[in-house]
């Protein structure tokens, strides 16, 4: 059985094309493939990576796909994966109309920027019997572990013929492949009897990890790789300002076309979501007169539920900001303080590090309380949350790109923020 890893490419924004990025080795006689061979993609939390996974069960040597049997594939996002519980997705194949095609299991993980380099050998002594008319024929099979205790194969030895002690030929591994580089992470290691049917016969295991391996003898020795990966985490949260409803506002709801404020909340919105389980963003408003009495608020909820503001999914939230033009009345001035302390009270409360929040903020670059907003974003710096700020239309964003700590770091009343949170940036549409 054998894994495609497909890659979708954009040229001139208009042909969208899926180029091969890599194939699994080949596993024979096994419905249920545990392969060995993994991917490793360059994450860009700002972008949709689309992913399509195809599998074929191999009846020849030849490459050519067209060869094999097609038995189902996948589509997702490498955001998707890396958003999932325990970065752990599982998803059902199809592709084969009537055809129920089995399921496809993914694990991500953030690669260390170890380079370390490890060549052992192992040997084994009097393994037990499992073939009745000959001794065993013993492989090992390496397993590192996962954050969420759960193991991973990520090496197989040669298959030793008719050995009871068998010494198996030295192999190279790149340190984060066994342990992501902790030296100390649980490494689990199988020892199975070789069959032709592939029942392979369980022989015994043992567990150990890198430090204790490299105390061991001489054969395992350790060289710098110069190669190293750097990746990116997010998670989600939605919330939004008001402006004037004329038909040139960026607000406008026209019958033809989403506004620039839909538009900005669709493309940002749909990459974001990814990193959320639930899917349920709380989404706000911020410089409105509600009904009944015209009270100005600058953190009401879209959907008119103080108790709870979740929308399900970004189209909930565009339906929720939809009726909520038709309802309020969009007022200024434009404060973005206190949307950031209240999504700040939420994030106080977290203290296990279970939760992280981000805060998307769309606006047409108008800010009225800024000295407030830095006090804001100074204290959000010592918690669990980051600040998106999305500027649409043609305004100038000048003014609030003091908020972005990328090259001096935001400061109130002589206190610098812990961390640069807020991102800034402005969407063309």
């Amino acid at each position: 059985m054998l894994l495609i890893c497909m890659v979708l490419t954009v040229s001139l924004s208009v042909f969208l094309s899926f180029f091969q990025f890599g194939r699994t080795e080949v596993i024979d006689n096994t419905l249920n493939p545990d392969f060995v061979r993994k991917f490793v993609l360059d994450f860009f939390f700002e972008e949709k990576q689309n992913l399509r996974f195809d599998v074929y069960n191999v009846d020849t040597r030849s490459s050519n796909l067209s060869k094999h049997d097609f038995l189902g594939q996948m589509f997702c996002t490498l955001g998707e994966i890396i958003g999932s519980t325990g970065s752990r997705l599982e998803r059902t194949l199809s592709g084969i109309p009537g055809k129920k095609c089995g399921t496809i299991i993914f694990t991500a993980e953030e690669l260390s920027n170890c380079r370390d380099i490890a060549t052992m050998q192992f040997c084994a002594n009097k393994l037990d019997k499992k073939d009745f008319f000959g001794k065993s024929d013993p492989f090992l099979v390496f397993y590192r572990s996962n954050e969420d205790g759960t193991f991973t194969i990520c090496h197989k030895t040669e298959v030793i013929k008719n050995n009871l002690n068998p010494v198996w030929q030295p192999f190279t591994i790149p340190v984060r492949a066994l342990c992501n580089g902790d030296y100390d992470r649980t490494v689990k290691v199988d020892v199975y009897d070789w069959d032709r049917d592939g029942s392979h016969d369980f022989i015994g295991e043992f567990t150990t990890s890198y430090r204790e391996l490299s105390r061991g003898q001489s054969q395992f020795n350790v060289y710098e790789n110069p190669l190293s990966l750097q990746y990116l985490l997010g998670g989600g949260g939605c919330f939004f300002p008001g402006n004037p409803s004329q038909p040139t506002s960026l607000h406008y709801m026209s019958p033809y076309q989403m506004n620039a404020y839909a538009m900005a909340l669709k493309a940002v919105g749909e990459i974001i979501q990814d990193y959320d389980s639930d899917k349920l963003f709380p989404a706000y408003g911020f410089g409105a007169k509600l009904p009944p009495d015209g009270k100005i608020s600058h953190a009401f909820p879209l959907n008119s539920n103080t108790e709870n503001p979740n929308c399900v999914g970004i189209e909930g939230v565009l339906e929720a900001y939809f009726q909520s033009l038709r309802t309020v009345q969009l007022y200024g001035p434009t404060n973005f303080a206190p949307v950031i302390n209240q999504v700040a009270r939420c994030a106080a409360e977290i203290t296990d590090g279970s939760q992280y929040f981000v805060l998307l903020m769309i606006t047409d670059g108008v800010i009225s309380d800024m000295a407030q907003t830095k006090e804001a974003v100074v204290n959000a710096a010592a918690l669990p949350m980051s600040i998106i700020i999305v500027g649409v239309g043609p305004a100038e964003f000048d003014a609030m790109e003091e908020l972005d700590g990328d090259e001096v770091r935001v400061s109130s009343r002589g206190r610098l923020a812990e961390r640069d949170i807020v991102q800034m940036g402005c969407l063309s549409l």
